[in-house]
């Protein structure tokens, strides 16, 4: 029976990867490489892979919170770096997750044991301050995450390397926009970092560049009413319109909606791959854009000494800096080669977490999914699974059906994200804590309306089964009010947000009611 699993990584999925280990009477070890918890959200000067000094989430604190702990309903709901990193203290602190890490360790190599096959056990060898140890662990769970290593695609962009004699960084060096005063600025990538990079050097810039190869949908954080965009969304009740109504009714509303902010074809900015799964969060980049600071443009075809050459011919002068905000990829060089094999990509994971191979399930991969909604509550899930398999509570299939389920994931790459309701309950499904709507609505009708109107919070997925939290319901019914709290800050009388609310679902409602209509 596992008892001691070692834990790689203490970020966001480290943390809830103890707590998970905790609840199931499991025996945690966290391996963190540096001095404190936060991973990439603990922002640095220099030395290790952070958040830039300005970056704010994209996803709200309802959306993104753990399970069963919520945020304080005074905290902002989208939050600069020190906020998030003072909330996974606040976590780790309540429920005593820090004397299960081990701070100052890197993992040099994770091996499986000569009778792996019969119990399933790993040798992990790890250095301190230049001590070598070695121990054995019944489980392990790989929390480093996919931002491991920076996507440098130099090849990818001729003359960068030989021609040109301007300054090219990643966008993981990026700190702050000091560096760029009355520089030419070029940036690669309109993702969410890019957008960020561009909108914020355009301020003291001479002129900043967005280079896309493929365009994308750009939404703000802000929603119909002011409230946070993911939450108006991510609902059960949008879902189950996405799932029933025709694919090309469903791409004609999207477009419509997307261009209600803007007309994207205008700015430059309209997909031409994939239109539907392209998505960036920024509040400003439009305005920057029609402001002129802002100038869009397609790939790049080749650098110059000075200049950049792109693809529909057109020439920019003068390029001083080249902001490559291109992503990540991500490597587990401290797992055997055989292991590191079965883990080369998050389409070779089943469900992105266990490795098919292997003869034990005693190996999970947290974090490797690209969701439309919060990694980090996929990522608490992920770990909630995980556990109940290592504890044998829960069975994997045979490795013949998730290969299978893998080779069948392979097959359709060109989906960039998961559908976040969709993947969540999916897990949940496998956990045993998908919420059944139609019983809320026989039992609790008043917390059924929240749950399918309202939007998916986390919390949903401790109303009942393995982990169910006390909690969860009076979260869910009071969290407008978490999301109007930080707003009012100057009282006024007035008690029409929650009907603003009501009239957003009624309108959903009515919407809903003409599109079935016009399909029958």
């Amino acid at each position: 029976m596992v008892q001691r699993v070692a834990i790689i990584g203490a970020g966001s999925s480290g943390l809830a990867s103890i707590k998970c280990c905790l609840d199931e009477g499991l025996e945690p070890t966290c391996f963190e490489q540096s001095h404190d918890i936060g991973g990439l959200w603990r922002f640095t000067e220099a030395g290790r892979i952070c958040v830039y000094r300005s970056v704010i989430t994209n996803t709200s604190k309802e959306m993104m919170c753990f399970s069963d702990f919520p945020f304080p309903e005074d905290f902002p709901n989208y939050m600069n770096h020190s906020r998030l990193l003072e909330y996974f203290r606040m976590y780790a602190k309540h429920f005593g997750l820090l004397r299960y890490i081990r701070f100052k360790t890197t993992v040099q190599s994770i091996r499986k044991r000569p009778d792996f096959s019969t119990t399933g056990q790993w040798d992990v060898v790890t250095e301190t301050d230049g001590t070598v140890e070695s121990a054995v662990f019944d489980a392990v769970m790989v929390c480093s995450g996919h931002y491991a290593e920076p996507h440098l695609p130099l090849d990818s962009f001729p003359g960068i390397e030989n021609h040109f004699r301007g300054q090219y960084l990643h966008s993981w060096e990026y700190k702050d926009s000091a560096s760029f005063q009355g520089k030419r600025v070029l940036v690669l990538g309109v993702g969410n970092s890019g957008g960020d990079i561009a909108v914020e050097i355009s301020r003291v810039a001479a002129q900043v560049f967005l280079s896309t190869r493929s365009g994308t949908w750009v939404i703000s954080r802000i929603s119909d009413h002011g409230f946070p965009v993911d939450m108006m969304l991510t609902t059960r009740f949008h879902n189950c319109l996405e799932n029933f109504l025709p694919s090309a009714l469903m791409r004609w509303l999207r477009l419509k909606k997307f261009n209600t902010w803007f007309d994207h074809a205008n700015y430059g900015l309209i997909p031409q791959k994939s239109p539907n799964l392209s998505l960036t969060v920024n509040d400003e980049l439009p305005s920057c854009i029609l402001c002129g600071t802002v100038v869009v443009k397609p790939n790049v075809e080749e650098f110059m000494e000075s200049s950049a050459v792109f693809e529909d011919g057109t020439v920019e002068e003068n390029i001083d800096m080249v902001v490559f905000a291109t992503g990540y990829t991500f490597s587990f060089p401290f797992l055997e080669e055989s292991v590191r094999n079965n883990c080369r990509s998050k389409y070779a994971l089943y469900k992105y977490i266990f490795p098919p191979p292997l003869e034990k399930p005693t190996l999970a991969v947290l974090g490797l999914i690209e969701l439309t909604g919060s990694i980090m509550t996929g990522t608490e899930l992920q770990a909630r699974w995980a556990t109940r398999v290592f504890k044998g509570l829960n069975q994997l299939p045979p490795a013949s059906r998730m290969m299978a389920e893998v080779a069948k994931k392979q097959q359709h790459l060109i989906k960039q994200y998961e559908i976040y309701i969709g993947y969540m309950d999916e897990i949940a499904s496998c956990v045993g804590v998908k919420p059944n709507v139609l019983l809320l609505f026989l039992k609790d009708p008043k917390l059924a309306l929240e749950v399918f109107f309202g939007p998916c919070t986390p919390c949903q997925y401790r109303l009942a089964g393995p982990g169910k939290w006390v909690g969860a319901r009076n979260t869910i019914l009071t969290q407008w009010h978490r999301a109007v709290k930080p707003l009012r800050t100057r009282v006024i009388n007035d008690s029409s947000n929650h009907s603003l609310v009501f009239q957003c679902l009624q309108t959903d409602c009515l919407f809903a009611s003409l599109l079935l209509w016009i399909r029958s």
